[in-house]
């Protein structure tokens, strides 16, 4: 193995003898400072191709959740993968300065003090998150490390920093004077706990017990219905916002009323008259058919008062920042309830509407008949709750910043289509195309102190003034005092800016930039992909001219093993660290690599951790082995000379190897990957490869073992880099550390005539072994074979491999010629039928009867599973547990019949 990499001064001891028990914590603590002190995660290759990924930067109040080392470890694969084949890999790494979410921690540790952020002037309170971040806010940057993420450390960046706010503050401003950027007044999801807009993404929705209450709305000036009656029956969950009402909507073609539409009617608690108006959004099969409209406090009644001519500015408001009740701008809530929060305000107005007659009971009836009369029909909601403050969001009209979200994402939309950016798998297209087609405005400020703070100033006369400076922005205004907003941009607005701005924008001649944008992937989970992907996407093509990166590799999520969505409510919740204590950070990685299928969820499987544990165990004990028979590394990428079948063999394998690994890797089928790697070091090398040079180490052998273990111990690296690496320098002294070796070749000799030589033999002793068993014969007893009539090759194959015969398939030399008469099994390899007599080897008549009553046993079991499968109403009703269970039960028996079946042939 070679590289153009210099040896690191500083490889850390290394024991010349490998240790009996592989215990990783202490491999991994040392193996991470050496690359990280050694500069080697970005190692100096001016030259070289770049490959460039960015991190989704975490929150700097966040800590390391199976969600992220999953995210992590695809990425790490990746950039590990690309720096073994010679490129300039660059992993940008950084960290959210997450708006919301740190000055929540930070006015909680206030809060334990008795003091809290209004006692600070705004700049008095930033310093205090400054100096949080500082103490505390490095948590999950230390446990990127301990999970084995190779980023470039030394330019570790934050969306605070002043060269990053400088980027947010010139696309602001950008955006601005091309019209893509403004103010308006619409709805947003408010949080009445942290006062402030939030995203949709920080929207959790629960199902709460509430009612359905049902009212009636007088017609006004005498009118009356065509059915005669004199009123319009509403239904609402929320009757608190009555007080904000301003129409009541029916479907056009709803023929109760369609002789009221443009009527009016009479609100019954503020006298407030409205219009019926005709839309669509009425539905005639629900309820009444008739639905009250509060465009300032429901995001579909918004469109409806929009669609009905009512301008935002007109929409009534009937809430403060605190979600208490204020009066209207047409100055008609009743006093009583202003002030009040909202949900006493609910019970008040219930009360009150039925004191007054209006309230339209809610009818039960029992068994027998008897009537019961509810206030409201029982119902349960879909709630929206703060993920933050934990409260009910409050639909709220409000003056905010909006991004031009339809102009911006024409561009993106073109860009997959045109295949200038490749979503993998291509099946989230259709769901990108939906989402972006119907893009709403992005509302981008929030009312926090923490953030990038928006460059907007007013005047008195209300007029705004943008600019990147507040002295520019005065020389704008002229002679005019002016006042900066108090809002902050959102943190998914300054995170879109990640690709670029973290390589030196807005300087168009930063070297990293220019070398390292377009980046060549973005790994990320499904549920940010509006949030964040196609936000770079728009700021990318905007600002760059170009795509952020070429390549969009979306994940699904990490469920718990019974397939629920991991909440520390259900207690399900895994701890990544933990796994990394018990079994390693290799063996956690592995797992997610081989359970990573394109377009489906990772399931949570800790015995399967513990099995990739195992796995790296298996490898360290192949090493020692390797090690004791005067195995070492190999000092050439080159494949030693090979004359013996069972070299040439492994030598051809190990390029069908590198060949799958590297088209999984293209197809970023991480689970493909993992599993080449896994069956070629567990099965070719551990199981067969070794087994079949024992007792034959010439210095061909020899040589061709270390090359090919020094082959598997590269190709593993981007999976397991701590224990591969520990190998590495147990092995040999090296001049490059296994980080910056060099990536296999797949160009290495194959020789069909050996391969087949070599596979015959396998087949031999795997079916021999397997008769065994299924026979109950001892493994280790020595059978005579026949075999008449053999084709050339195979009697060659024979003739050439006595030792390997005798020694694996514990047979003696077997005979060309015909087997005696009697009891006998047949054993298939390649074209060779060999006959293996039985008698006196087992009881016959017994193992006969013993096979037949175990087989009977298990074709009753699983046709009575198989029974219990096909009824739909188990199928159906069962708990999705036990009908996994069932499968896996029949599964079982139907393999265990099929096995002991095919005993009972073999006897004849």
């Amino acid at each position: 193995m070679s590289d153009q990499t210099p040896a690191t001064d500083s490889v850390p001891e290394i024991a010349t003898e490998l240790a009996k028990t592989f215990e990783p914590a202490g491999i991994e603590a040392k193996w991470y400072a050496h690359w990280e002190e050694n500069g080697l995660f970005r190692p100096e290759r001016p030259d070289a191709q770049p490959f460039t990924i960015v991190n989704p930067p975490p929150n700097v109040t966040g800590s390391l959740h199976i969600g992220h080392a999953l995210d992590n470890t695809l990425q790490d694969v990746v950039i590990r993968y690309e720096r073994l084949r010679g490129k300039d890999a660059l992993w940008v790494v950084g960290t959210d300065h997450a708006g919301i979410a740190t000055q929540m921690v930070v006015e909680r540790q206030m809060e334990a003090r008795q003091d809290k952020r209004t006692n600070y002037t705004r700049e008095a309170f930033i310093d205090k998150v400054w100096e949080w971040k500082a103490e505390s806010g490095g948590t999950i940057t230390r446990q990127l490390r301990r999970l084995g993420c190779s980023m470039d450390w030394s330019r570790e960046q934050f969306t605070m920093d002043p060269h990053f706010t400088r980027a947010v503050v010139k696309v602001f401003v950008d955006l601005y004077n091309k019209g893509l950027i403004y103010r308006d007044k619409r709805l947003v999801n408010w949080d009445p706990k942290l006062k402030t807009a939030i995203s949709d993404l920080e929207v959790e929705t629960h199902e709460i017990k509430g009612g359905f209450w049902h009212f009636k709305y007088p017609l006004a000036d005498g009118v009356k219905r065509d059915d005669g009656l004199d009123y319009i029956e509403v239904a609402t969950t929320r009757p608190e916002t009555m007080l904000a009402d301003m129409a009541v909507a029916v479907h056009p073609e709803d023929e109760r009323y369609k002789s009221v539409i443009g009527k009016e009617i009479l609100q019954p608690l503020t006298g407030r008259r409205l219009k019926v108006v005709a839309d669509e959004h009425a539905d005639p099969e629900l309820g009444s058919g008739a639905v009250k409209i509060t465009p300032g406090h429901d995001f579909n009644d918004f469109e409806v008062g929009k669609r009905a001519g009512i301008k935002a500015a007109d929409m009534l408001n009937m809430f403060d920042a605190e979600a208490q009740v204020v009066q209207t701008a047409d100055g008609l809530v009743p006093e009583k309830y202003l002030g009040m929060d909202r949900f006493d305000a609910r019970e008040a107005i219930v009360a009150d509407m039925k004191a007054a007659g209006f309230l339209i009971p809610h009818v039960v009836k029992d068994k027998e008949g008897n009537e019961t009369l509810l206030d409201a029909e029982p119902r349960t909601i879909q709630t929206p709750f703060g993920d933050r403050g934990g409260v009910v969001i409050e639909p709220w009209l409000t003056d905010q910043w909006y991004v031009d979200a339809e102009t911006l994402a024409k561009a993106p939309i073109e860009a997959v289509r045109s295949g200038k950016i490749e979503i993998v798998p291509k099946s989230w297209e259709k769901t990108f195309f939906n989402w972006m087609e119907n893009i709403q405005p992005w509302c981008v400020s929030r009312q926090l102190w923490w953030g990038h703070r928006i460059p907007a100033w007013y005047a008195e006369d209300g007029s705004v003034f943008v600019a990147e400076t507040e002295e520019a922005a005065q020389a704008l205004a002229g002679n005019k005092k002016l006042t900066r907003d108090e809002d902050v941009l959102d943190t998914w607005f300054s995170s879109a800016l990640w690709p670029f701005a973290t390589l030196g924008w807005p300087d168009q001649d930063a070297p990293l930039l220019k070398k390292h944008y377009p980046n060549d992937l973005l790994v990320s989970g499904f549920d940010i992909l509006f949030f964040w992907d196609a936000r770079m996407a728009m700021q990318g093509i905007e600002f760059m001219g170009q795509v952020p990166w070429k390549k969009l590799y979306l994940h699904g999520l990490v469920r718990a093993a019974d397939g629920q969505k991991m909440s520390k409510s259900k207690g399900n919740v895994v701890d990544p660290l933990g796994l990394i204590d018990k079994y390693g950070a290799d063996a956690l990685r592995f797992f997610m690599c081989a359970m990573e299928s394109q377009g489906r969820d990772v399931k949570m499987d800790e015995k399967r951790v513990e099995g990739y544990r195992n796995f790296a165990t298996k490898l360290w004990n192949a090493a020692r082995f390797c090690q004791s028979n005067g195995i070492v590394g190999s000092t050439s990428a080159t494949a030693p000379q090979a004359t013996s079948a069972v070299n040439k063999w492994i030598v051809g394998e190990v390029g069908e190897t590198v060949r799958a690994l590297d088209q999984a890797m293209a197809d970023l089928r991480f689970d493909a990957a993992a599993n080449a790697i896994y069956q070629f070091t567990w099965n070719t090398f551990c199981d067969w490869y070794i087994e079949l040079i024992k007792g034959s180490f010439d210095d061909e052998t020899r040589a061709v073992a270390g090359w090919v273990l020094d082959q598997i111990l590269v190709l593993l690296h981007p999976f397991m880099p701590f224990v591969t690496e520990e190998l590495w320098h147990a092995l040999g002294d090296r001049s490059v550390d296994l980080i910056v070796a060099q990536w296999p070749s797949a160009d290495v000799p194959a020789d069909a005539d050996a391969k087949r030589e070599v596979e015959w033999l396998i087949a031999l002793v795997s079916n021999l072994r397997t008769a065994k068993n299924e026979l109950g014969i001892a493994p280790g007893a020595r059978l005579d074979a026949y075999l008449p009539e053999p084709s050339a090759q195979t009697r060659a194959t024979i003739e050439a491999n006595p030792a390997a015969i005798e020694r694996l398939a514990r047979l003696n030399a077997i005979r060309f010629e015909a087997a005696p008469a009697g009891a006998a099994m047949q054993i298939g390899a390649g074209d060779a039928n060999i006959i293996v007599p039985l008698d006196g080897v087992i009881d016959i008549a017994a193992e006969k009867a013993r096979l037949e009553k175990a087989l009977a046993v298990s074709q009753k079991e699983a046709k009575a599973l198989e029974g219990r499968l096909s009824n739909p109403s188990f199928v159906e009703r069962a708990k999705p547990e036990a009908v996994e269970k069932a499968r896996a039960d029949h599964a079982m028996h139907a393999a265990e019949a099929e096995r002991l079946a095919a005993a009972l042939k073999r006897l004849g």
